[in-house]
């Protein structure tokens, strides 16, 4: 498969996955009516789906460094394409989320190896281009999804928005079956199956229990020992899940702090936001989706400036920018006083966010040893789906303790807490036997073996990663 056709895979991957969130979140109520559900069962149509995911994501990065992305993309497409197929014609909610589960299963098989491929395919000083195509990607499916599913909805029924997905998700996985999948080193150590069971009960516990608060269920404290359980088995496997030159990496475990922690910043935020603008202002659902468009124009904007300012200043500088003007954005938003301060906030917020998302995601796709490129890919996904959850509950949980401004004005005052963790990342990048390239900032990063080496952020030829939902927010689900 050459380059054009993997990157226009990549982007239909995660279009397809972002879309998916952002439809049904507008057609559960029609959803809701026509099979006679329950709220909560209204509800479990997009909690099977994340738990799902979320449990699943970096052993399906494994699957794909083990057999091939492009198989494992192509496994995923298809079975994503078939189980939206069967929620469209679902008799009852008990099959919808039944199926939803399934397709969780098939969409944590598709998300990681579509930034594998790009890693396999394009070289890393071309990486950059690539992701931020995908994020303005994400992007425009964000801003697009509510409308095409509230017109789908409204016109055919909320079986409509599923069909939506099928003949995309078939092609591509076609596609990519026949395409001719990368030589890959043969297998040596076995899958560390108990580790992935493990790693998978603490994260859909963990899921599970963001999404139950601010109530207490069984699923905290089984996460919890799950999670330990899970560390005391990878410090003694033979070959554990998660290889330690990807965990032990400074600049991909800040990559992927700041990732939840921007991830939950925005969708926490926006969560509340749409309470202050309909509660406190008295705007209407539409006036306030109108009010909020300046988020996702400077999203889909920051994607190619991040690419530049990645070349040119590095992503260290990047996200530390990028952070503090997400989290000076939330800010913003907690006191606006009138639309023009509100779309000023919101502007202030998808430019921050955007390029978080390209920058950060373009340290995890580059530091990661390329063996293990899939496993970085679910990390990154995790990331993408954890924080967004973690975002929505501590609003809640904020809502209820004092005015609906709040849960912004502290998840921005958080974001600006991760500063510090932006120096993890590598620095200005200087061209190949520049004149002081050695007195360079440089950040350890790993060679193929995961062995640390110094190096900057500047080309060179070892040969990826990303989704992000927007599920209950602006309506990537990265994702």
């Amino acid at each position: 498969m050459n380059r054009p056709v993997t990157l226009a895979s990549s982007v239909a991957g995660a279009v397809v996955v972002a879309l998916d969130g952002t439809v049904l979140t507008v057609a559960q109520p029609t959803l809701r009516r026509d099979l006679h559900a329950s709220l909560a069962q209204a509800q479990w149509t997009s909690t099977a789906y994340l738990v799902a995911v979320a449990g699943l994501l970096v052993f399906a990065g494994r699957l794909g460094d083990r057999y091939g992305h492009r198989r494992t993309f192509a496994v995923g497409m298809l079975g994503f394409g078939a189980a939206s197929a069967g929620i469209a014609v679902a008799p009852g909610v008990g099959w919808v989320i039944g199926l939803r589960v399934v397709q969780g299963v098939f969409g944590a098989l598709l998300q990681p190896a579509t930034l594998g491929m790009l890693r396999a395919s394009f070289p890393p000083d071309r990486l950059r281009t690539p992701i931020a195509v995908r994020t303005a990607a994400i992007g425009v499916a964000a801003a697009a999804g509510p409308v095409v599913g509230g017109a789908l909805a409204t016109s055919f029924g909320w079986r409509a928005v599923f069909l939506l997905n099928v003949v995309p998700a078939l092609l591509f996985g076609v596609l990519a079956l026949a395409a001719r999948e990368e030589r890959r080193p043969p297998a040596g150590a076995p899958l560390d199956v108990p580790g992935a069971l493990l790693l998978a009960v603490a994260l859909a516990c963990l899921v599970h229990a963001l999404l139950t608060l601010p109530g207490a269920t069984w699923s905290a404290p089984a996460a919890l020992l799950a999670a330990v359980v899970f560390v005391r088995h990878e410090r003694r496997a033979p070959a554990p899940l998660l290889p330690p030159g990807v965990v032990r990496s400074p600049a991909v475990g800040g990559a992927l702090a700041l990732l939840v922690t921007a991830s939950a910043a925005l969708n926490g935020g926006l969560f509340a936001c749409v309470y202050v603008l309909q509660d406190g202002l008295g705007l209407t659902a539409l006036h306030s989706a109108l009010l909020s468009l300046p988020l996702a124009v400077f999203l889909i904007a920051a994607a190619p400036v991040s690419a530049l300012l990645l070349r040119r200043a590095g992503a260290r500088a990047a996200v530390t920018g990028a952070t503090a003007v997400l989290g000076a954005g939330l800010l913003v938003l907690a006191r606006a006083p009138g639309e023009v301060t509100f779309a000023a906030g919101f502007a202030l917020v998808g430019a921050g966010f955007g390029t978080v998302m390209v920058a950060a995601t373009h340290v995890v796709v580059r530091q990661a040893p390329a063996e293990a490129a899939g496993v970085a890919g679910g990390l990154q996904q995790t990331a993408m789906n954890v924080g967004p959850v973690l975002g929505v509950a501590s609003a809640t949980v904020l809502m209820g303790l004092g005015p609906a401004w709040t849960p912004m004005a502290v998840l921005g005052v958080a974001a600006l807490a991760a500063l510090p963790v932006c120096r993890a990342l590598p620095g200005r990048p200087v061209p190949t036997g520049a004149p002081g390239a050695a007195a360079t900032d440089v950040t350890p990063a790993l060679t193929p073996a995961g062995a640390a080496a110094g190096r900057s952020d500047t080309p060179h030829t070892a040969h990826g990663v990303e989704s992000g939902p927007y599920a209950r927010s602006l309506g990537d689900h990265e994702h």
